[in-house]
């Protein structure tokens, strides 16, 4: 089972990668630097560095499907 709290969602507009609002900040619509090829890097178990441009926060990618990006932290709180 995937554990939600650590994915991210991120779309692809032409080529570039988009995650709808940073974890961290709440800036919506980030443009990372991310290409679509390292995005299948990932897939296959290669492990990326993501820094988000709008506050500078990071997070290890370590897998990824169509929708989401599963990061090594949590990114979000799950209901009690």
């Amino acid at each position: 089972m995937i554990p939600f709290e650590r994915a991210w969602p991120y779309d692809l507009i032409m080529n570039d990668v988009y995650i709808p609002n940073c974890p961290f900040c709440g800036e919506d619509n980030v443009l990372v630097a991310l290409r679509p090829e390292e995005i299948k890097e990932v897939q296959e178990g290669k492990k990326r560095l993501l820094i988000f441009p709008c506050c500078r926060n990071k997070v290890t990618l370590v897998d990824a499907d169509r929708d989401y990006l599963l990061t090594t932290q949590t990114l979000r709180k799950l209901g009690q």
